[in-house]
């Protein structure tokens, strides 16, 4: 890589992640080629590259962009469809049904460009998908520009996407054969839960994945009615279960864990696992609040996920970080309980390493992918600012999200959207959905 930057960024306050803790002032990332050059000074940067082209950021809190650890992109097109139920009602009597009449490739493309348009207003620039025809899911990502993580889904029963877990299987392998190699898609394998797949088939998915070398993403211990069902018909809860099957490893991302003992906290650290807390979608399903704080001291990687907008209702990491750390605090009773700089660890360079990427996004670091955000704090309710790292958790929202690179590439600039498909063009698809989805 040439050390001749094609691309200045100065900014007033610049927080890499790593080293943890540290806030930058008044200082300058140089891209070259997609990837981070040097974090520098501005007066040095200014001598170094006079002639290039260069973003003032004077007001802002320059950062990497978030990793959204666990989203149903295209369930942007069920938004608010069914309100105010438990888990398994939602599931079975709203989701479920809907999907059965109009999940179709055409439905996950339109819903996952409107997710991802959703996403990179607020910072997003890397998630990790789990839902139908990931095929159409990356061609959405692909056109959106935007880093994304799509699952392999697996279930025991028929969906019109595939007809038995060796159909879900052959469809989502070949899919990954296809986009391998692509800069910005990768693939894990995503069986939907412990509930949702039987033995022979979660024995299949950990020998496929020590195999082809790819995370396992699956929902686990996120209703108490789960683990009991799982005592009922297997004997044991649903983590003994996996374990015993060979799927808990350095690989494994469980989505939510809400539900947790001690002896399971220290079983995901035993074997090197990772969890996408989802405060939000938890609290709104009146699942529970996870115990994150416990899992971070046990030393379990815990990065932070959206979950669908189905069940959120919002796309929203602000947000996630804001709860994840006031559910910390209330439920352990200690106001110390993951602060804001841990938790916008969870939210970026944490959940790159669920992913096994970070290597390349998660932090401000030469040799990095520039996946970047720039928030403004220059209006009267962000002033005045102490510590900007307080204030991307407690106090701004992603209405104050100015600027948004992935790969260097600007995809938000002074909050206007550069993306492919223009905003008219997302309501429209938006509103033919809604009728269809009424009808």
């Amino acid at each position: 890589m040439s050390d001749i930057a094609d691309l200045l960024l100065h900014a007033r306050w610049v927080v890499p992640v790593e080293p943890h803790g540290t806030t930058l002032e008044h200082h300058t990332v140089a891209v070259r080629d997609g990837r981070i050059l040097a974090l520098l000074p501005q007066e040095e940067a200014r001598r170094l590259y006079p002639q290039v082209q260069a973003v003032e950021l004077p007001h802002h809190v320059l950062f990497p962009g978030f990793v959204n650890l666990h989203v149903h992109a295209a369930m942007a097109l069920m938004r608010g469809i069914a309100d105010d139920l438990p888990l398994m009602r939602w599931l079975q009597e709203a989701i479920w049904p809907t999907e059965g009449r109009h999940v179709s490739p055409a439905f996950v493309r339109d819903g996952t460009l409107l997710a991802a348009a959703e996403m990179l207003r607020g910072g997003i620039t890397t998630c990790n998908d789990m839902y139908f025809y990931p095929e159409a899911a990356a061609q959405a990502f692909d056109e959106a520009g935007m880093r994304a993580v799509l699952g392999t889904v697996v279930l025991a029963f028929p969906t019109p996407y595939a007809s038995d877990a060796d159909d879900y299987l052959r469809k989502g392998l070949a899919v990954r054969d296809q986009w391998r190699g692509h800069p910005r898609i990768d693939f894990t394998l995503a069986p939907h839960a412990p509930y949702t797949v039987d033995d022979d088939t979660l024995k299949r998915v950990a020998a496929l994945a020590a195999e082809i070398e790819t995370p396992i993403h699956i929902h686990i211990h996120e209703t108490v009615q789960e683990v009991t069902d799982s005592i009922t018909q297997h004997g044991v809860r649903p983590l003994t279960r996996l374990e015993r099957l060979g799927l808990l490893g350095a690989n494994f991302i469980g989505v939510h864990a809400v539900h947790l003992d001690e002896t399971e906290i220290a079983l995901l650290a035993h074997h090197g696992c990772a969890v996408a807390h989802c405060p939000t979608s938890n609290m709104k399903l009146a699942s529970g609040a996870a115990p994150a704080a416990a899992l971070r001291a046990a030393g379990v990687t815990v990065g932070l996920g959206t979950d669908g907008a189905a069940s959120n209702n919002r796309m929203d990491m602000f947000a996630e970080m804001r709860h994840a750390s006031l559910l910390a605090k209330v439920t352990s009773g200690d106001a110390t309980a993951l602060p804001a700089s841990e938790v916008l660890r969870m939210a970026t360079l944490e959940g790159a390493r669920a992913l096994g990427m970070a290597e390349r996004i998660g932090s401000i670091e030469p040799g990095k992918q520039a996946d970047l955000c720039a928030v403004a704090l220059d209006t009267p309710e962000t002033r005045p600012c102490f510590d900007p790292v307080s204030h991307l958790v407690y106090v701004a929202g992603r209405e104050h999200v100015s600027h948004v690179w992935v790969d260097g590439e600007a995809r938000l600039d002074k909050g206007k959207s550069l993306l492919q498909t223009s905003d008219k063009e997302l309501l429209r698809l938006a509103a033919v959905w809604q009728t269809k989805l009424v009808n």
